[in-house]
């Protein structure tokens, strides 16, 4: 990792954020409209990308790794009898859909993109090759990374840390509905608490829904920090990035 990417963790560490290159994780979910429960809302899209547009504008390179629960999912239908591994590819060929609708509105905010995928479908997006993300990210491009690692059997959670390694960021921004992460679900336990810090093993052992347990251990073994935070309240993106004190952060130590 750069010493650039080594001093932004130290930063998360010590409980200042200081971000120079992330990576955000949009889960499916994101996407859709919750009265529906499925499918891209369009004018959630554009929220997401008009937060994102405002974090751009700071000079902090970004990349972000897409789910695509909000149209399919390969774990859940593959119990209803389709073969697992072809139920996580059609989840895979989800996320690709999802990209493009936030690519579109990404450079209709005036941000530079590109989409990569683990699949190459040429006629759409470009194959992915981690030093040409890194190149794109340099030049101040965007890159939306879809179909999770290309492996069935793998969350996009996993992607995303797997991704955040490969181009060097200081942390994985997880992007949720709420504000942080919390000892029970807040939406159907009012009095559930929300924590401030976590370690991975915390984590782990009690079993809090922050990423899998593939892509927390991905992050525990290389020190890379997890920031849970709400981005659908306008303006945490640009606090969280600017150093305030923004949802829950996962790393070595509580």
């Amino acid at each position: 990792m750069s010493d650039e990417g080594s001093a932004g963790q130290a930063g998360i560490e010590s409980g200042k954020p200081e971000l120079r290159r992330m990576l955000v994780k949009l889960s499916g979910e994101a996407f859709m409209d919750s009265s529906k429960g499925y499918g891209i809302d369009i004018d959630t899209v554009h929220s997401m990308a008009e937060e994102l547009a405002e974090v751009r504008g700071l000079g902090i390179q970004f990349a972000l790794v897409v789910g695509g629960g909000n149209i399919w999912r390969g774990g859940a239908e593959s119990a209803k009898g389709i073969d697992r591994t072809t139920a996580d590819y059609m989840g895979m060929l989800a996320t690709v859909m999802n990209a493009l609708a936030l690519q579109d509105a990404l450079e209709k905010n005036g941000v530079a993109t590109r989409v990569q995928t683990a699949i190459t479908m040429q006629a759409i997006a470009e194959p992915h090759i981690s030093h040409r993300a890194l190149r794109h990210l340099e030049k101040g491009r965007v890159v939306i990374f879809a179909c999770g690692t290309g492996n069935p059997y793998f969350s996009t959670d996993t992607a995303a840390a797997l991704r955040a390694l490969e181009i060097g960021a200081d942390a994985i921004l997880k992007a949720t509905k709420v504000e942080g992460v919390y000892d029970m679900d807040p939406v159907k336990h009012p009095e559930a608490k929300m924590f401030k810090r976590l370690s991975y093993l915390e984590v782990l052992n009690r079993e809090l829904e922050v990423m899998d347990a593939t892509a927390i251990s991905l992050c525990m073994d290389n020190s890379l920090p997890i920031l849970v935070f709400n981005l659908f309240e306008h303006g945490n993106l640009r606090r969280l990035c600017s150093g305030h004190d923004v949802g829950t952060i996962v790393c070595s130590e509580r």
